[in-house]
């Protein structure tokens, strides 16, 4: 097999350096990237009278029956070529012969690998956010079909306070437009056209990259050649991207699995998403989200491995970048692939109304809302706070409710408390009554479900 640099030694490669040092069995996935990016600085070279005319249509003729190739997934990539760079090369030149020497000109590997490894970014930015989105309607739409229904809330996984089941799911909400603005501001840094860099310090051939960056439709072209080959800023950002969206479907996943057990009895998670026991034939295991879960330590993964991959390598490119593509790839492939599969969760997922409706009697729910009760009266906070403790802890010991009490027992507590006091310990008054911006209260929540759902669908 015909490697690009093979002229300069008079002894072929070890087969052991060969299997340490090839790509081909990840970097594949640049072939439909490596083809665009070559019709373009063909394209450039024709315009610029750099080869001939004659023959960058040539070339160009033999990448875009590659393409076709390569779209229709006709095409499958030599496992003895050394990258994927080389194995288009020499399939151009099968096809159309000496032109094919041509394409190479005014470029170095380390400028075509770092274009092609952009776009592949840039493509699946896009596929991300669009992703993200899909996941945001699914939850909006669940929400939507469960508008009033009511759970428990917790903080340190103890009960604290009701809330509307929509407003939780709005949280997850929040959480995904973040990381969708972290995309796009990732998008952003990578949409720089790094080609026409060389090796290291440009060219003396007189090309013109600005049609090359016009061409591919990046925003600017890279203004340092050095800095152009050398940095994997973009590929780190994405990474670490893609790890907070991990660790944000990780939290989503955790509630669910919580919810779905026994112990919590909140939701039913569809068949189609759980797995059964090879021993015990009652079990429906939500292994699914628990995979989720569990990948999210990969992505993680994967971005210290990308960190500790560039410390400290010396200006230029160093072979060890070779090695940012495994990371990558599994952690682009991972995350498209938590994003439809908890999407789909969530467009099947059922709610435990009943259940939900016995949980939130609990009156340790509602002690807030009668402290709020007291300084709507004039009470001071600190005040509110200690007579509610005092109330909770006598309660708890005597073994009552403490709305059994009667009127006078709560007058012995504060002098301010009245009969009606007792009408805060019920979930749809606690979650009515709130007033704060950005509350559980249902006609804020309903007017942000609303406003997502116009958002999400414009």
């Amino acid at each position: 097999m015909r490697k690009l640099w093979g002229a300069r030694f008079d002894k072929k490669s070890d087969p052991l350096a060969d299997k340490f040092t090839f790509s081909i069995s990840y970097d594949h996935r640049l072939a439909k990237y490596d083809v665009i990016g070559s019709i373009a600085h063909t394209q450039m070279l024709g315009k610029q009278g750099i080869i001939l005319k004659s023959d960058a249509a040539k070339i160009i003729a033999g990448l875009k029956k590659l393409l076709i190739q390569i779209e229709s997934g006709k095409f499958k990539y030599d496992t003895k070529a050394e990258d994927i760079h080389t194995d288009i090369q020499n399939r151009l030149k099968a096809a159309i012969g000496k032109p094919a020497d041509k394409l190479h000109t005014a470029r170095s590997r380390n400028d075509q690998v770092v274009l092609d490894v952009k776009l592949y970014c840039l493509h699946h930015l896009m596929n991300l956010v669009n992703e993200t989105t899909e996941l945001q309607k699914a939850i909006v739409g669940f929400s939507k079909n469960n508008q009033e229904v009511i759970i428990p809330a917790y903080t340190h996984l103890q009960s604290a306070q009701v809330v509307l089941l929509a407003h939780h799911m709005l949280a997850y909400v929040e959480m995904l437009e973040r990381d969708k603005g972290r995309l796009c501001d990732c998008f952003k840094r990578t949409n720089i056209m790094p080609l026409g860099s060389c090796a290291l310090s440009g060219t003396s051939l007189k090309t013109d990259r600005q049609y090359i960056t016009k061409l591919l439709g990046f925003a600017q072209t890279a203004a340092n050649s050095m800095d152009a080959v050398s940095d994997r800023d973009f590929v780190l950002e994405l990474v670490s991207t893609c790890s907070i969206a991990a660790n944000h479907l990780s939290r989503i996943s955790e509630d669910l699995i919580l919810w779905a057990s026994k112990e919590f009895n909140l939701v039913d998670i569809d068949s189609a998403f759980c797995t059964g026991s090879s021993i015990m034939p009652h079990k429906k295991n939500p292994d699914v989200l628990e995979l989720v879960r569990g990948s999210t330590g990969k992505v993680i993964g994967r971005l210290m491995e990308l960190h500790v991959l560039m410390k400290a390598l010396p200006l230029t490119y160093n072979r060890d970048m070779q090695l940012d593509k495994p990371a990558l790839f599994d952690t682009v492939e991972t995350i498209e692939a938590m994003l439809k599969v908890v999407a789909g969760i969530f467009t099947t997922l059922k709610v435990k109304k009943p259940s939900a409706a016995w949980k939130t009697k609990d009156e340790s729910f509602f002690t807030v809302d009668v402290m709020d009760y007291l300084i709507k009266k004039g009470v001071s906070y600190r005040d509110a706070h200690d007579i509610l403790g005092k109330i909770v802890r006598e309660c708890l010991d005597r073994g009552v409710s403490i709305a059994s009490l009667e009127a006078d027992q709560l007058k012995g507590y504060h002098p301010l408390f009245g009969e009606d006091v007792k009408k805060l310990f019920n979930p749809q008054t606690s979650v009515k009554i709130k007033a704060s911006l950005g509350s559980t209260n249902p006609d804020l929540v309903a007017k942000q479900l609303h406003l997502w759902s116009e958002r999400l669908h414009a």
